[in-house]
């Protein structure tokens, strides 16, 4: 015998929802790092060369590190 279940009205609504959150949430997350990587280049841009040498870097460095996933 066959069974039709017919409890469920908006069936795919709920998957489209989700895939609509997870959207928002990954472009949040990705304007927040964008943020992050700004914040931190200007920091370091800011700093003098004497100082970058104190930590470790130099000029060119402060690109890859502002976009390095090990500060965030």
């Amino acid at each position: 015998m066959a069974a039709f279940d017919t409890s469920r009205t908006t069936y795919g609504v709920a998957s489209f929802a989700n895939r609509a959150c997870a959207f928002v949430a990954d472009m949040t997350n990705r304007v927040r790092g964008w943020n992050g990587a700004r914040i931190t280049s200007k920091a370091l841009a800011g700093l003098t060369d004497r100082e970058l040498a104190d930590i470790g870097l130099e000029r060119g460095d402060i690109d890859s590190v502002a976009r390095s996933a090990l500060i965030r």
